[in-house]
């Protein structure tokens, strides 16, 4: 027996159609490991790539015979095993057979987690993947974002067949050069099948998509692909505008009700939904229209005015994020106008606060200049005329 096999391997180990290999070089491919042990027999799994430094595998023969003479071979022979020159060390495995436990990256699914090489995450836009993706079947969410691998994307498809396809076609393989910026070299894309199967989207932005999902809330600052904001002509950020206006009532000391809010935005075209809150310590509202041209015209016209004289319940606008509320459709801290039944309750109610205003209102301190207030009212529109005419042609009431 030499002394080299004899560093080699175990004499007490009980044989075993499982053989395990030590002291492999770097990632040594399962092509490697056969080309070493098929001469001994049939070679039915392998396992390779295992241990703490990646050097160690396993080769299961189909009889226990063809790995007792593997072992025996090399246990004997002057002649280590040797793959690229380096010498492996062969013993017999505690385990009979080989288990391939698939980690989630492996099993099978219709999300994609690719990892991008050799780029940052400015490098590569959404449209750039969602073009090279879209080649395999319609993509329908993509969410880009950095972990400690590097940048990396989930891209989802309809099915498992789809997104199979992709990555089979698609892994270990480069992003065209003529998609990628001129000063990056290569972009190569590493990727496994992930645990999700429905992407949470919350809007469209440089970072996020949805593409069977036209109407979700845009990001119009993050849409240019660079982290900041969109900027006008002035240098001042550009609000990303949303058919719903988020209302912050300022100076709040006398009461605003979702009649009174609805009366005030009605004057700029047909509101569908209200919604009063508190956020805070203050009160907010939202308030929906049916297009984002309208809510940009009520915005115009009533931000920084007040609903009542004196500088009460100053309205401070902006564009909320949401397209469509969820709201109750008749109670005191919201409406759903799109509700046909809700018409002619509005309308009733609406005739009862022209001929009696609510006890709150009734104090002349918050009497507009008009008496009564705009139509009967105790709170008035700002003028939607570059002339100062209200909606009505009244003369404008007053308005902080």
């Amino acid at each position: 027996m030499s002394s080299s096999g004899q560093t080699q391997f175990r004499y007490t180990q009980t044989p075993s159609k499982v053989v395990h290999l030590r002291n492999l070089p770097w990632e040594c491919v399962e092509e490697e490991l056969i080309d070493l042990c098929k001469r001994f027999g049939k070679i039915v799994n392998t396992k390779s790539n295992v241990g703490a430094n990646r050097n160690q595998a396993f080769v299961e023969f189909a009889d226990l015979n063809q790995a007792i003479s593997m072992v025996s071979y090399y246990a004997s022979s002057s002649e280590p095993a040797q793959i690229r020159g380096k010498t492996v060390y062969i013993q017999y495995s505690n385990r009979h057979e080989i288990v391939n436990n698939q980690s989630p990256g492996d099993v099978p699914g219709n999300v994609l987690l690719v990892t991008f090489e050799g780029v940052e995450s400015h490098e590569v836009s959404i449209d750039v993947i969602h073009l090279v993706f879209s080649a395999f079947g319609f993509v329908h969410k993509i969410a880009t974002f950095e972990k400690a691998a590097g940048f990396q994307a989930l891209v989802q498809f309809s099915d498992v067949e789809t997104a199979s396809a992709a990555r089979n076609a698609l892994d270990s393989r480069s992003i065209p050069r003529y998609l990628l910026p001129e000063h990056v070299g290569s972009c190569n894309l590493r990727m496994s099948y992930s645990a999700h199967t429905d992407l949470n989207i919350k809007f469209q932005s440089h970072r996020s998509r949805d593409y069977t999902n036209p109407y979700l809330p845009v990001n119009h600052t993050a849409m240019d692909g660079s982290m900041q904001p969109a900027l006008d002509a002035d240098g001042k950020k550009v609000e990303s505008q949303s058919n719903v206006l988020l209302g912050l009532i300022e100076n709040m000391q006398y009461a605003v009700t979702v009649d009174v809010l609805h009366t005030v935005f009605s004057a700029y075209g047909a509101v569908q939904k209200i919604a009063i809150f508190e956020k805070n310590g203050s009160t907010q509202a939202l308030i929906q229209y049916s297009d984002i041209a309208t809510a940009a015209i009520a915005k115009e016209a009533l931000e920084g005015h007040c609903i009542y004289d004196g500088g009460y319940c100053k309205l401070r606008l902006s564009y909320s994020r949401h397209t469509d509320l969820n709201v109750k459709a008749f109670s005191d801290k919201s409406r759903d106008y799109t509700l046909p039944d809700l018409s002619l309750m509005v309308a009733q109610k609406a005739a009862g606060v022209s001929a009696s205003a609510p006890a709150g209102w009734q104090n002349p301190q918050v009497q507009t200049q008009y008496g009564g207030g705009y139509g009967g009212s105790p709170y008035m529109y700002p003028s939607s005329d570059p002339n100062g005419a209200s909606p009505s042609g009244h003369p404008p009431p007053y308005y902080g």
